[in-house]
Parts: C-alpha cells; sequence; structure tokens
C-alpha cells in the first residue's frame, strides 16, 4: 500500500545526458497533449524518480500554464534546468521534443499512406490513453494541492468559471483568479512545503543576468524580426522563423489555441493548402510529445523540396524559442519569491486553479473526443486501473489501447 505522504526526493544533482535518456523515453510515450504529459511528468519525476517534490512541480505547472507557449514543454525544460543546469534544460527539451518532430517530418513525407482505417483506429486508441492518464492524474494532485476545503473550493470554482468561459484568456483568468483567492484563503496550508521547497530552489540557480537576457531576446525578436524581413523579403528562412516565433509568443492556452494562429498565417496567407493543414494538426494529435511539433510538419511542406530540413528546423525552433525564453526570464525570480508566505498563498491558490483547470481539459477535449462507445469507457477504466494499481508501464498500456482502437475501428 502506498504511503499518501509525498515520497522524499532526490537531492543529488544530475547529469544532461541522464536528462536526455529520461526525456526521450518521454518522448516516445507520452501521448495526449499537454494536460496528459503533465501527469506523465508527475509520475514520472514526482513518484517514480523523485527529482521534484509534489509542491515544486506544482508550482512549476502553475507558473508555465501561466506563461505563453508549450506548458508541458515548458515544464519539462524547468526540470532539466533544475536537475542538471543550463545543458540539462536543452537536453530535457531535444528528448522530448525529437520524437514528435521526427514522427511529424515522417508523416509530412508519408501523409498518403496513413489516410486509412488503420491510422483511425490508431488515434481512436491514442486518446482512450489520454483519457485514463489525465484521470490518474487529476487524481493524484488533487489530493495533494487540494487538501484542504479553501483550495478544493478554488478548484471547483476554476472549474465553474472554464465551463462558462469559452476565451483565449480564460485560462489565465482562472489561474490569476485563484491565485488572488489563494492569497486570502490560503495562507496556512501555503506554509507546509517550505522544507521541500527550499531544496529545490538550491539545485540549481539561475543567474539574474541570464533572465534579463532572455527577457531582453524575447521582446527583441517579437518587434525586431519583422523589421530584419522588411530589410530582406527574399529571405525566406527569416520569414519562415518569424511565422512561427510570432505564433509561439502569443498562444495562452497551451497546444490547441495555436491552431487559429498558424492557420491565419499559413492557410489565409496562401502558404499552403486547407486540406494538408488539417491533415497535418489530425496527425499531431495521434503522435507522443508536444502539440506544437505540429510546426515541424509546416515548416517542412512549406519549405523549398531542396530545402525542407532547414525549412522544419527553422519553424521548430522558432515556435518553441519564446516559451523558453520566458521561463529563463521569470524562474529566478520565482525561486526567490516562492518562499515568502504571501508568495507561498499565492500559488497554493494557483495549483488548486490549475487542478480545476486540468478537469476541465479531461471532459473536452479528452473525453468528449475519445469516448464514443460503452466499450471505450471500459477500455478507458482498464487502462486506468493499470496505471494505477498494476503500476503498468505507460508504453504497454499504449500498445493495448492502440490495438484495441484498430480492433474497434475494423469491426465498425
Amino acid at each position: 500500500m502506498k504511503s499518501e505522504s509525498t515520497p522524499r526526493r532526490q537531492t543529488r544533482a544530475g547529469t544532461a545526458f541522464e536528462v536526455l535518456c529520461v526525456f526521450l523515453q518521454l518522448g516516445c510515450t507520452c501521448f495526449g497533449g499537454p494536460v496528459a504529459h503533465i501527469g506523465y511528468f508527475r509520475r514520472e519525476f514526482v513518484e517514480r524518480r523523485r527529482w521534484l517534490d509534489e509542491s515544486v512541480f506544482g508550482d512549476l505547472v502553475a507558473l508555465c500554464q501561466f506563461l505563453p507557449g508549450p506548458a508541458s514543454s515548458q515544464v519539462g525544460f524547468s526540470i532539466g534546468l533544475l536537475r542538471a543546469g543550463w545543458w540539462g534544460g536543452l537536453a530535457a527539451w531535444l528528448g522530448f521534443t525529437l520524437p514528435s518532430a521526427i514522427l511529424m517530418i515522417g508523416y509530412a513525407s508519408l501523409a498518403g499512406l496513413l489516410d486509412n482505417a488503420l491510422g483511425k483506429g490508431l488515434v481512436h486508441g491514442l486518446k482512450l490513453v489520454a483519457v485514463a492518464v489525465v484521470a490518474q492524474a487529476i487524481w493524484d494532485m488533487a489530493r495533494r494541492l487540494c487538501a484542504d476545503r479553501p483550495r478544493a473550493a478554488i478548484a471547483l470554482a476554476a472549474l465553474a468559471v472554464l465551463s462558462v468561459l469559452h476565451t483565449v484568456y480564460a485560462q489565465i483568468v482562472v489561474i490569476g483568479g485563484g491565485a488572488l483567492l489563494g492569497l486570502v484563503l490560503c495562507k496556512t496550508s501555503a506554509a507546509q512545503p517550505a522544507g521541500g521547497a527550499s531544496r529545490d530552489a538550491e539545485a540549481f540557480s539561475l543567474p539574474r543576468i541570464a533572465s534579463v537576457v532572455a527577457f531582453g531576446l524575447f521582446c527583441g525578436l517579437l518587434a525586431g524580426l519583422p523589421a530584419l524581413e522588411a530589410l530582406r523579403p527574399s529571405a525566406w528562412t527569416l520569414r519562415l522563423f518569424d511565422v512561427f516565433y510570432r505564433s509561439g509568443a502569443l498562444v495562452f492556452g497551451g497546444g490547441h489555441v495555436v491552431l487559429p494562429l498558424l492557420q491565419q498565417a499559413t492557410v489565409a496567407s496562401g502558404w499552403i493548402p486547407a486540406n494538408d493543414f488539417l491533415a497535418g494538426y489530425g496527425a499531431a494529435q495521434a503522435v507522443p510529445g508536444p502539440l506544437f511539433t505540429f510546426a515541424s510538419y509546416l515548416g517542412w511542406i512549406m519549405s523549398p523540396a531542396s530545402l525542407r530540413g532547414l525549412g522544419a528546423l527553422c519553424a521548430t525552433a522558432g515556435i518553441f524559442l519564446p516559451g523558453l525564453l520566458l521561463v529563463i526570464a521569470v524562474l529566478p525570480h520565482w525561486q526567490a519569491l516562492r518562499m515568502r508566505p504571501p508568495v507561498a498563498a499565492l500559488l497554493a491558490g494557483a495549483n488548486a486553479a490549475v487542478v480545476g483547470l486540468l478537469a476541465s481539459a479531461f471532459y473536452s477535449p479528452v473525453w468528449t473526443s475519445a469516448m464514443l462507445s460503452a466499450i471505450d469507457f471500459a477500455v478507458a477504466v482498464i487502462a486506468l486501473l493499470l496505471l494505477t494499481r498494476w503500476n503498468a508501464r505507460p508504453l504497454l498500456v499504449v500498445v493495448l489501447c492502440a490495438a484495441v482502437g484498430v480492433v474497434e475501428t475494423f469491426l465498425h
């Protein structure tokens, strides 16, 4: 029987190679989108490897959900930074992103071969995996981050607000509101995790100059790339990088919100046909890793035939870079401020709001897109039991659900 208390984390520093190996494995098995990725991360780094305390992980999730950019990639990058420094952060991002980017480029090359019943069955099976993973993440995080009535009330309030507020800024409103409520309601509970948090803050301290440089680079690229593009209109790589950098810098709410921005920048401007755009976005739902690697697919098909690899690289780097720069800009201040009681109370409220946010995302799009029959419900429950009661490896659950999805598609 597992203890209800959070396991004591490892205090030793890691290596970039260790981080790379772990995130490569996650990059090959993390299906289901950013909400599911957070569940995988929590299981791997809080429960299994004990690299982080529960409170630190919850704070990172709340922080990255609040910033523009791909939240799961930002959380992974932050974990790599805390574990093994700059090279650890780079290794975490590369390991988590590379498998998905390679698969999306492969799909761009072979798209016509996967538009059949087999491909649709695989996609459906992977959605069932996401149901189980997200359900496990919500339950585990709720027990620890909403352990008293005030925080549970904040989570329920966040869920209620998200059920009626449908704007791209709803996520920021909910987390900001949860933080303010935490300042009033969570002063007692916020003081509890302070001891564990200090150990993590000491694991790797970002210099303040890095924060200033990262924020300056973020703003400089956002303002300067269009000017450079105007000076060199023939430099298609510069234009490509600018399109994806701007999209990554303006996305609040996760990978799905980037869809209208990229559609406007690529389809509406005449770079690619709408059918190719939607086919690639559908494929991005089926591969493991971050949804933002949709940019790898777009960069490949938008580029001249002889330079498609360079185009995919520019698009991928462009869409991820602003979110990672913002993490570097904010982390030094987060490490210093989170130990203060008022800030700890704000974070406790924000963490509780994140649980409500995850619950909202669990219903839509995770549940609504996956649950098409009673068989789907049974498969998702079995997958959840395999993960929670039998401690099955995620890859095994992915293979089983994918197989069921294929069989179910052919039977219908």
